[in-house]
């Protein structure tokens, strides 16, 4: 059924294709013009022409375009000389000429393409996502597309676009200076984390955490504090605390459902929040990209992350509804039932042990027998790398607050200095202390570095598919149609619902921030402008806006049953895959639910973050305490 919809899909494409080529010619190509004209033009959506500086004065220069002159002024701070806004009423071939005092001194053509065919590049990558699972396809089919309709939709163009998706918009997102600091930035995390796991520290972290358990209470909340600390990555977080709290666990009778949660719902939440972890590059370098999309905000990314936290309602509440459930010692639906099943029969799966058991393949970073394992040798790299981050920030940036300093800092650096240092400190402790040779630290390190290249491939890509829709012209387009017709109160929300159903029907949180990011940022920012209201006292709809994306990506990924994460949690719990995500739903749908009602939707209105979160918290702690059942506590010791 899958092959038959994708030789469908293709068919399709190719037929179209071929229809337009009847239709539309190719569009002549502008070489060494004077003249700068987009690369696309969509009816109705107005676009300007440059005049390059060699044309000389700027006296006496007009623009003609589908029958209309338009004077050329100069832009007073930037020097740039352009015409005022042209608007293309329809579709076809339409000459550009620069003209000084009537005459034609330069000339381009250009295909006025549908302003609809602006979203098909993002949408299709959504719905291809949606049909096949697969996140990196669905990316080069709308680069592949996006190309397509910017090189004049041509039956040439089906070909040439498909060659630009790699030599154009791939090679431009890979040879950009910001995006490779956050590759390299994102892959030195990685190989940090596999030095550490390796060396024993993750481990002496574990075990310092461990002891202090002894009734089912506590155990959960060892859990619970254990998915907190480690925190600088999601597969490592996972699985470390599940492999390491399952016996626990069992011997206090707490359910491998329960167990699970909790090894989900401290994984990606602490990871997409926490100043430096894995994730970080990922989202600051999705954010950095398409705030480079907005003129008139030159705030840096990773202020705006850092301004975004306290919108992030979803993975804050998540971590607080964790620890409730364990403290109050309180379940409700599916999750009731395991739990009391595990205290009164001490059957702490619902399913055999072999069926609930699965393999990974973590040995190539799990510590070597006999070697000591100290909690130090984890904690004092990432103390190091997260000091190394503050100080660059502090150092590259200017102002008198704290906050003008990181707004205009250079925190690409920040995050490579930082990075490098924290791998430095985990290689110095390593060999320093012999608990690994220098080949073995190195072969962890890289083993730790793959983890992230299937993350770095979707990176690339949803940059490159961002440039696709900076070129169409995407963002200007759905103001024209949403503009006026959205509050910007309601963004947010909008926002984290697109990323939630994306996040669940394709199981990735990167890839659903990948698709959306790029698009619904430069959104925000027009439909601000639209409603007068871009000013600095309205950037919480851009916070709010980034931490919609994150936060529902985050949502759709835990409730999703394809979700990588929820897959890995069910794998190092030896919960059962189904009965996992049977009993995790009510509770993500909970806390969900309140995130947006309480949290996103009031804070879109000028509620303080603040006080959103407090009424959410007190929201949900109501609904566990008079909702919820208490397991036994005489029982659960």
């Amino acid at each position: 059924m899958q092959r038959a919809r994708i030789v469908l899909i293709c068919l399709s494409f190719l037929g179209l294709s071929f229809l337009t080529s009847i239709v539309v010619p190719p569009v002549a190509a502008q070489s060494d013009s004077p003249i700068q004209v987009p690369k696309a033009i969509l009816s109705g959506i107005p676009y300007h022409v440059e005049v390059d500086p060699s044309v000389g004065s700027q006296t006496g220069l007009t623009v003609r375009a589908g029958g209309q002159t338009y004077p050329v002024t100069v832009d007073p701070e930037t020097g740039v000389a352009s015409s005022e806004a042209i608007v293309a009423l329809s579709s076809g071939l339409v000459q550009i000429e620069l003209l000084r005092d009537g005459a034609a001194i330069a000339s381009a053509s250009r295909r006025v393409i549908p302003g609809w065919l602006a979203i098909v590049p993002p949408l299709l990558a959504i719905l291809v996502a949606l049909l096949f699972k697969r996140v990196i396809p669905a990316l080069f089919l709308g680069i592949w597309v996006g190309g397509w309709a910017a090189a004049g939709l041509s039956f040439a163009g089906v070909f040439t676009s498909l060659l630009d998706t790699l030599n154009v918009y791939v090679l431009d997102a890979l040879a950009d200076r910001d995006h490779a600091s956050i590759i390299i930035f994102t892959l030195m995390i990685g190989g940090m984390v596999g030095i550490i796991s390796k060396n024993g520290g993750t481990q002496g972290i574990v075990n310092g955490i461990v002891g202090w358990a002894r009734t089912a209470q506590r155990g959960q909340l060892a859990a619970w504090a254990l998915g907190i600390v480690i925190f600088f990555d999601d597969y490592a977080n996972t699985l470390v605390v599940g492999k390491t709290m399952r016996p626990v666990t069992d011997r206090l009778k707490v359910s491998r459902e329960k167990l699970a949660y909790i090894v989900d719902s401290t994984a990606a939440p602490v990871a997409s929040v926490a100043l430096a972890t894995t994730w970080i590059g990922y989202e600051v370098g999705l954010i950095g990209d398409s705030v480079n999309q907005i003129d008139g905000f030159n705030e840096s990314a990773y202020s705006i992350f850092l301004n975004s936290l306290g919108y992030s309602f979803y993975p804050l509440l998540a971590v607080y509804f964790v620890f409730m459930v364990a403290w109050l010692r309180r379940d409700y639906g599916p999750m009731y039932t395991a739990e009391m099943r595990a205290r009164t029969t001490g059957a702490v799966s619902g399913v055999s042990e072999s069926a609930a058991a699965m393999n990974d393949d973590t040995h190539e970073i799990a510590p070597i027998a006999g070697k000591p394992q100290r909690a130090f040798n984890a904690g004092i790299p990432v103390g190091v790398l997260i000091l190394g981050v503050m100080v660059g920030l502090y150092t590259s940036g200017e102002g008198e607050t704290l906050r003008d300093i990181i707004g205009s800092a250079n925190s690409y650096q920040a995050l490579m200095n930082g990075s490098l240092a924290g791998v430095l400190a985990a290689i110095l402790l390593s060999v320093g202390q012999r608990i690994l040779t220098l080949e073995q630290t190195i072969e962890a390190w890289y083993a730790g570095l793959k983890s992230m290249m299937l993350a770095m491939i979707i990176l690339i890509m949803a940059w490159a598919l961002s440039s696709v829709t900076e070129v169409l012209h995407t963002a200007e387009f759905l103001v024209s149609v949403l503009g006026d017709s959205i509050a910007p109160g309601f963004i947010p929300t909008l926002v984290f619902l697109l990323a939630a159903a994306t996040g669940f029907a394709t199981g990735s949180s990167w890839g659903a921030m990948g698709i959306l990011m790029p698009l619904v940022i430069p959104l925000a920012w027009a439909v601000l402008e639209v409603n007068a209201l871009a000013d600095p006292s309205h950037y919480f709809i851009i916070y709010s806006t980034v931490a919609c994306v994150l936060a529902g990506s985050v949502w759709g990924d835990h409730c999703s049953p394809i979700s990588d994460t929820t897959i890995l949690s069910s794998m190092a719990s030896s919960c059962d895959h189904i009965a996992h995500v049977r009993t995790q739903l009510p509770y993500a749908f909970t806390v969900g639910g309140v995130a947006v009602l309480a949290g996103t939707l009031p804070t879109g209105f000028g509620m303080p973050w603040w006080i959103s979160m407090g009424v959410s918290a007190l929201i949900l702690y109501a609904i566990l305490r008079f909702y919820g059942r208490e397991v036994d506590p005489a029982e659960a010791a």
